[in-house]
Parts: structure tokens; sequence; C-alpha cells
């Protein structure tokens, strides 16, 4: 219940409410039929359909939580070292929670198809943690890995992982932490802990003018304008536009793309995604600065698809997209993999 004595500031339909005493409300008031997705799901040790899940704390001392998977390994891969995906989810940097069923669903055939652990941050979320909280908490969870690779931590969930194979990867606004880590990243020592590979789905690159796609492609439930206005407004720095650097890196208040120093990327784009037309602009200037950036395309979906379990289940087109969305990730870790040996 909510007090007579709160007054409601801010909401975006489905997702959240903030009220003025600073208060926020992440019930979920949308559609019951999806609310399945938004629902926490409990970490098991056994394996289900060939992943086990767990939830660890990366330090005491900044109490970050993390959710691992962790693939079943056959009795010939004892002595095989699994790379390592740390995942970073979207949701504006305003909601979304690592254990979410929709995250859930995906990662744990992520981690199943391509061998690999996958540990997701639960981020710090706006507007309680403004930018650049998420980022931060990204760059701790980097530092405990380091820890860990280092031999100064131990973490028996991550006695076989590779550190030297760690894969960013980040849905929509977690695609922003991945660009913006992997360049605070490029500027320090984490060795022996190496990041072979950046991968961002559906990036949240956006500017202050609206852009062509996003005044003509359809809105879909991920993502309408207002959801976009409102989540960057509640979470980016008091007094920023969406030409912050978080937001628009390719832009004229971010560093110089040529002079970051990034691992490999993997820009994964949907061809009705409001925000495709600033995604492709991110990957032409990240070509122009000599970046090794690849793009995958998928055709006729829109943004986060993927996470859509209902329409996985139910159109086939979505289905196949998910597929080859999977399947181009598991490609990119290959040959990321091939070419650092």
């Amino acid at each position: 219940m909510v007090s007579e004595n709160k007054r409601l500031v801010e909401e975006v339909s489905g997702w959240l409410r903030v009220f003025d005493d600073g208060s926020v409300d992440r019930r979920w008031t949308g559609p019951p039929e999806v609310q399945f997705m938004v629902e926490p799901v409990a970490p098991h040790d056994e394996f289900v359909d060939g992943v086990s899940t767990k939830d660890v704390v990366a330090g005491k001392s900044s109490g970050l939580r993390i959710r691992l998977y962790l693939p079943k390994r056959k009795p010939e891969d004892d002595d095989t070292k699994l790379p390592i995906i740390l995942h970073f989810h979207g949701g504006g940097f305003c909601m979304s929670q690592a254990d979410w069923y929709m995250y859930y669903h995906i990662y744990t055939k992520l981690s199943r198809s391509t061998n690999a652990i996958v540990a997701s941050l639960y981020q710090r979320l706006a507007p309680e943690h403004r930018l650049p909280a998420a980022i931060d908490d990204g760059y701790s969870a980097l530092l405990w890995l380091r820890s860990l690779a280092r031999g100064e931590q131990n973490e028996p969930l991550l006695s076989h992982a590779d550190f030297n194979r760690v894969f960013l990867i980040g849905d929509s606004t977690g695609g922003n932490i991945v660009h913006h880590l992997a360049a605070q990243a490029g500027t320090a020592d984490l060795s022996p802990l190496r990041i072979a590979g950046g991968i961002l789905i559906h990036p949240g690159f956006v500017r202050a003018e609206r852009s062509k796609s996003e005044l003509e492609q359809p809105q879909s439930p991920f993502l309408t304008l207002d959801m976009v206005d409102k989540f960057l407004d509640l979470a980016l720095p008091v007094g920023s536009t969406k030409n912050h650097p978080i937001t628009c890196p390719m832009g004229p208040e971010a560093a110089p793309l040529d002079n970051l120093k990034l691992p490999p990327f993997l820009l994964c784009v949907a061809s009705k995604d409001l925000m495709v037309d600033t995604e492709m602009e991110y990957f032409e200037a990240m070509k122009k600065a000599d970046k090794d950036v690849e793009l995958l395309i998928n055709e006729g979906v829109s943004h986060s698809f993927y996470l859509n379990k209902i329409a996985v289940d139910t159109d086939p087109d979505t289905a196949a997209e998910t597929e080859r969305l999977i399947a181009g990730i598991k490609q990119f870790i290959k040959n990321t993999t091939i070419e650092g040996l």
C-alpha cells in the first residue's frame, strides 16, 4: 500500500513510480499475463537443462551481488577452463534485476550454448543511485574477478574460470555499460585478467534530438519513447541531456573514440528498434575510429525481442532470430578466443 502522505512525482507506465519522499515503487502494474517475466528465479544448485545458478557476494565491503550461471561439465572437461561472460542487464538504469525470469531464460541458454560461465550483476538502480553508479558497480565486479585471478580471494564456483577470456555483455542500457567499462578498463592494470571482447545488444545510444527511427519505428512493450525519456531523466547526472557521454558515446561531449583502447566488439541491433539509427551511427563512428567492431543485425524484430519469452515461444520468426543472435554471440566468442591465442 502506498501511503496517502506520499505524492507521485513521476511514473513510467507499468514499471516504475517515484514519490516526493524519494521512495520508488517498482511493482509491476502492467498486463498480468507478462508478470512472470519480471518475477525472480531462485538460484538452484542442481543442474536444470544443463545449468546451475547461485548468487555470490563480490567483496564484503561493497556488498555487490552477482548471479552465476554454471554449465554442467563433462568428465572429459575436468581440465578445461571456461570463459566468463560478465552481464549487465537493461532497464534504463532504473529497473530490472539479475534474477528476473526474462534474463534467466536467455542467459541459461547462452551459458549452455557457449559453454561459458555467465556472471550477471545486481546493479544499483536510479533514481536512488544515479549514473555513474551502475558503471562503478561493473568496475567493482572486474576488480573482484581480478582479485580471484591473482589468488587474493577465492570463489570455488569459479575454480574452472579462464580469467584470460572475460567477455562483457549488456542488454539495452547494459550495452552502454559495456562500452564505458571497456574504455575504463583500457586504462587500468587488470592483469592477469584480460577483457577479450565486448557484446553490446541493442545499446541505449541516443541523442538529445530525436532520430528518424525514434520517430518512425513502432513502439513496443519493452521500449517506448516515454520510457526512454523518463528513465534517462531519472538516471543521468542532474542537469544532463541525452547527449551525455554515457548515452551518446559517439557525440561531441564524449571522449574521441580514436583515443580509447577497446577490445573487439560485437554490436547487435534489431531492424525495428527505436534506437537503430543511433546504434548504427555509433557503429559507423567506431569504424571511422578504426575500432574492431562487428555488426549483427536481426531483421523484422524490435528492441530486446529475445527477452520476451512469450514471443520466443509463440512466434517462429522471433524464435529463429533469437537462435541467430545466440549463434552469432557464440561465434564471436569462438573467433575472438582463437585470435587471442
